[in-house]
């Protein structure tokens, strides 16, 4: 009996030993997994069709908030202007241009791959229409016309300049296109070039007389034509110095008589041999002032005229023939 009860704890310490060691394992186990049960959820970001071309962007294969971030920078770049041989760059923000990337990016998800969808920002018109007149105040210019001068006592042509105009209603419309399409072309500025009325081919004959050296030039523009030796006016009587020009030719005039002492009882002389006036006179725009012919051959080449420049008769006929009413006449005191 003893014997028995001795096997009988062995057995049972031996069993209880067994079970506390099941306990260590099975608490260092981990539980099995229900097939049937998802431990955690995975959110999948919706990515547009591959091949989809969105207003230009190719936003094929991208994620949403991707393809959204690509339209906005593609039409915030900024738009060059070609103003003549100028380049000009404005912002499309400044011109209050707002693209719906959402909207079509939204739209972009749902159609099939390979698809060609076109896209348009807005344009805040009046500041598009605002920005181009502000250029136009300052590039437009008007055509500058060529100027006689007279310039180390011989004539001088300053040079014409086309004038330049922005014409602004085509070049609105230019320039809201390509900021509504953002195709990242130059929009060149439509531009008007107005000539001036007056070029240095249309400067004719000019006269220059130096009436210290009794000397008239006859010039073509700039260049010398012919010299003369006139006579000019007395010291009491002298020629007047400045700018002027031919108002009138007259052939074979009447000489009158002006209102002046060493007139004092001359009358009138009709054309004719011994007319003060010779064969010809070219009035200028210094009254009672002219250019003529004389008998007195011996009067030229000194300052003996009452005030006009005297030619010898011959001269002054050939002087004539070669000027016109508006030719301009400098008078010099060299």
């Amino acid at each position: 009996m003893v014997k028995r009860a001795g096997i009988l704890l062995m057995l049972l310490g031996t069993c209880a030993l067994a079970g506390v060691l099941a306990a260590s394992v099975l608490a260092d186990t981990p539980p099995p997994t229900d097939p049937g049960v998802t431990g955690s959820s995975t959110v999948t970001t919706p990515t547009i069709p591959d091949g989809v071309v969105l207003g230009g962007v190719a936003v094929g294969g991208m994620p949403e908030d991707t393809a959204v971030q690509a339209l906005q920078t593609q039409f915030a770049r900024p738009v060059v202007l070609r103003l003549g041989q100028l380049k000009l760059r404005v912002t499309p923000a400044d011109l209050g241009v707002a693209v719906p990337a959402d909207t079509a990016v939204a739209r972009a998800l749902t159609v099939a791959p390979n698809t060609l969808l076109g896209l348009r920002a807005t344009v805040n018109v009046p500041a598009v229409k605002a920005y181009v007149a502000r250029l136009a105040h300052r590039y437009d210019r008007k055509p500058v016309d060529a100027r006689l001068l007279l310039r180390g006592l011989k004539p001088y042509v300053t040079e014409a300049k086309p004038g330049l105009v922005i014409d602004r209603a085509p070049t609105v419309l230019a320039l809201r296109t390509a900021l509504a399409q953002s195709s990242g072309a130059p929009v060149s500025v439509v531009l008007h070039r107005p000539r001036p009325s007056v070029t240095s081919k249309a400067i004719g004959p000019v006269i220059v007389i130096r009436r210290g050296s009794n000397l008239l030039s006859l010039y073509k523009g700039v260049k010398l034509v012919r010299q003369f030796h006139v006579a000019t006016g007395q010291a009491i009587y002298p020629t007047p110095l400045g700018d002027f020009h031919i108002i009138v030719k007259w052939k074979n005039p009447w000489w009158y008589p002006p209102n002046d002492a060493w007139a004092a009882g001359e009358k009138p002389t009709p054309p004719g041999p011994g007319n003060p006036l010779g064969t010809r006179w070219m009035g200028i725009s210094s009254p009672g002032v002219g250019i003529h012919g004389t008998p007195e051959s011996g009067s030229i080449g000194y300052s003996l005229s009452h005030g006009c420049i005297r030619m010898l008769i011959p001269q002054a006929e050939w002087l004539f023939d070669h000027v016109d009413v508006g030719t301009p006449v400098f008078i010099v005191s060299a």
